[in-house]
């Protein structure tokens, strides 16, 4: 393969990898936003049924650690793209750009 072909194609990997790590972490932004909507809806309803607080509260804390998660996933995964995407050894190591 040739060299100017070869870093070409290492240019569009680690480009399209910045690009989903972009999304990745777009994930997280909308992450944020859902929780806050969570909140507020969990705060309304205890607003409007006091007696029902305990359980209001009990499922929002649940949802919320569940919606977390996938903010966390999110920024893993852009981490993962950014600092050791495995597309890139592979495709190095195939390209023959090392020794």
């Amino acid at each position: 393969m040739e060299t100017a072909v070869a870093l070409e194609g290492l240019a569009k990997i680690i480009s399209y990898g910045q690009i989903a790590a972009a999304l990745a972490i777009y994930g997280g932004l909308l992450t944020t936003l859902g929780q806050g909507k969570i909140a507020s809806t969990a705060i309304e309803s205890m607003a409007r049924q006091p007696e029902a607080r305990g359980s209001i509260n009990s499922a929002m804390i649940i949802t919320l650690a569940m919606a977390e998660t996938n903010g966390i996933y999110g920024l893993v995964i852009a981490l993962l793209l950014l600092f050791a995407n495995p597309l890139m050894n592979r495709f190095i190591s195939v390209a023959g750009l090392v020794g």
